[in-house]
């Protein structure tokens, strides 16, 4: 893992903000080692002056410094209005685990830790932000508010889901009813941040595709995370011994040796992401490969990369 985190404080905290705010230090860390030295991640003090305004709230000593026009920003401001949706079907805890982590997790689990650091950058920049889930239908959905209050709910509902989910609870993907659903329920243009694996059966490719189209069409900037295990779904590197397949969602089980067709299955998911990619070309949605294996900075330089191209 890319970030540095202090397992013993872990363990006296415990709760996901302190590890969402580790993983956003390290992160911030890292970019100030890199070429991205000169990116705004603490402009919450500061925005740019627009032409016309009044100069009421100028900082002058900034300006002296820099000979750049900045307006002092206040705490009821808010720039963004942020969306943050997860998948929490049963096929987000692939790969089962005992105790999913930071350093070892499954799809759900790097998909809460992720949205949490999110977070934590949206309150450093006093953002709004909402969350959302979703299985067979919208299990939660809160409007986006930048009050503390409102951030530790949120919190407390993503800690909700690190409690690890039975093999035998089967519940479906139903993205495309879910994604509509949401879609309504965001009044104001926002920035909508989707973690799933988008793997839904039982319809067809061009439903779902309709669903995030929905999302562009009520005008809100939409980027999606497709949260994979790449060595395992992606690549299907298994030992060439018999192994047991179990379909999370619907339970069906499979026996097979994984060379026999390992050729036929990585084509066809090679095809899926393609079309899914090329969807989300047409539609200006951002298509980000997240791969539970690689750490958050794939999460978080995406969403400034974004944010900075929006304010």
């Amino acid at each position: 893992m890319e970030y540095s985190i202090d397992k013993n404080r872990v363990q006296q905290f415990g709760s996901l903000e302190f590890i969402a705010k580790r993983v956003v230090e390290g992160f911030i860390t890292g970019l100030h080692k890199s070429p991205f030295h000169g990116f705004s991640v603490e402009f919450a003090e500061h925005r740019l002056y627009n032409t016309g305004e009044s100069t009421k709230h100028i900082d002058w000593k900034l300006y002296g410094r820099t000979d750049k026009l900045f307006v002092k920003r206040y705490e009821e401001e808010t720039n963004l209005r942020c969306q943050i949706v997860i998948d929490n079907s049963s096929s987000m805890y692939f790969p089962v685990k005992n105790k999913p982590g930071i350093d070892d997790p499954n799809k759900i689990t790097f998909s809460i830790y992720a949205a949490a650091a999110l977070m934590n950058l949206l309150k450093k920049q006093r953002d709004a932000v909402g969350l959302s889930l979703f299985s067979e239908k919208v299990e939660l959905h809160t409007r986006a508010r930048s009050t503390t209050v409102h951030q530790k709910y949120l919190y407390t509902e993503l800690e909700k889901l690190l409690a690890p989910i039975s093999v035998d609870v089967h519940r479906k993907t139903f993205a495309t009813e879910s994604l509509h659903e949401i879609s309504e329920k965001i009044h104001k243009r926002s920035l909508v941040v989707i973690f799933s694996d988008m793997f839904e059966t039982g319809k067809k490719p061009e439903e779902l595709f309709s669903a995030l189209q929905h999302l562009r069409h009520n005008k809100h900037e939409v980027v999606l995370f497709h949260v994979v295990d790449q060595d395992r779904e992606i690549d299907f590197n298994f030992d060439n011994k018999p192994y047991k397949f179990i379909d999370m969602e619907s339970g069906k089980e499979l026996k097979l040796h994984p060379n026999e067709v390992k050729e036929q299955y990585t084509k066809s998911v090679q095809e899926f992401k393609k079309e899914l990619k090329l969807r989300c070309g047409q539609y200006q949605i951002d298509f980000v490969e997240a791969d539970i294996n690689k750490g958050f900075k794939q999460v978080l330089l995406p969403y400034l990369l974004k944010r900075e191209k929006l304010y």
